[in-house]
C-alpha cells in the first residue's frame, strides 16, 4: 500500500498531552497543527480528542470550541468530584472503544497520548486486528512501555513548533 492510500484515524488524549505540555514547557500545544503533522499526505478519516469538562470558564469553552473549528471531533464528559473531595477525569475505555470500533476502516491508528494504560490497546490493534499504530507524545513525559509497544513513537519534543508558549501566537500553515 501506498503511504498516500493509508487511511489515518488520530484519536487524541486532549488532557494527558495537554497537562504535559503546561508542567514541561509552560506551553500549549496547536492541536491542529499536531493532526496536520502527524497525518502528513495520507488520508485522515477522522480526529477524535477526548475532553474532560472541568469547569464553565469561558477559556475552556473557546478552547473547545477552537478544537471543533479546525476540525477535531470531541468526545466530552463532566469532571466526577466524590464525596471525600478527590477527582476522575478518564477517557482511556472509550478512547480505546473507539479506536477498536474504527480500526476496520483505518489503515494507520495514531494514539495521542503519553498514557501507559494503552499498551493493551496498541498490542490488540497491531496483532488482533493487523493495524499499525503510532504514539505521539512527550519523550520526556510519555511511558517506556507504551514508546516500545508502538509501530512508530513520534517525540512532540522533536516539533517544538507545535507549542505555543504565552505571548507567542500560532503560525498558520
Amino acid at each position: 500500500m501506498e503511504l498516500y492510500d493509508q487511511r489515518v484515524g488520530v484519536f487524541i488524549d486532549i488532557q494527558n498531552i495537554y497537562h504535559s505540555a503546561k508542567h514541561l514547557y509552560q506551553a500549549k500545544v496547536n492541536f491542529p497543527q499536531l493532526v496536520k503533522n502527524v497525518v502528513g499526505r495520507r488520508k485522515l478519516i477522522r480526529s477524535i480528542g477526548y475532553v474532560v469538562k472541568s469547569d464553565t470558564s469561558m477559556g475552556e469553552a473557546s478552547f473547545f470550541d477552537a478544537l471543533e473549528k479546525n476540525g477535531i471531533e470531541l468526545r466530552m464528559k463532566d469532571l466526577q468530584i466524590f464525596p471525600d473531595g478527590s477527582k476522575k477525569a478518564d477517557w482511556d475505555v472509550g478512547m480505546a472503544v473507539d479506536a477498536i470500533r474504527m480500526a476496520s476502516f483505518l489503515d494507520v491508528i495514531v494514539l495521542v497520548t503519553g498514557d501507559g494504560d494503552f499498551v493493551p490497546l496498541v498490542e490488540y490493534l497491531q496483532w488482533g486486528m493487523g493495524r499499525q499504530v503510532e504514539v505521539v507524545s512527550f519523550g520526556r513525559s510519555g511511558s517506556a512501555r507504551l514508546k516500545d509497544a508502538c509501530d512508530v513513537f513520534i517525540n512532540l519534543e522533536d516539533y517544538p513548533r507545535l507549542l505555543i508558549r504565552a505571548g507567542r501566537q500560532s503560525k498558520r500553515s
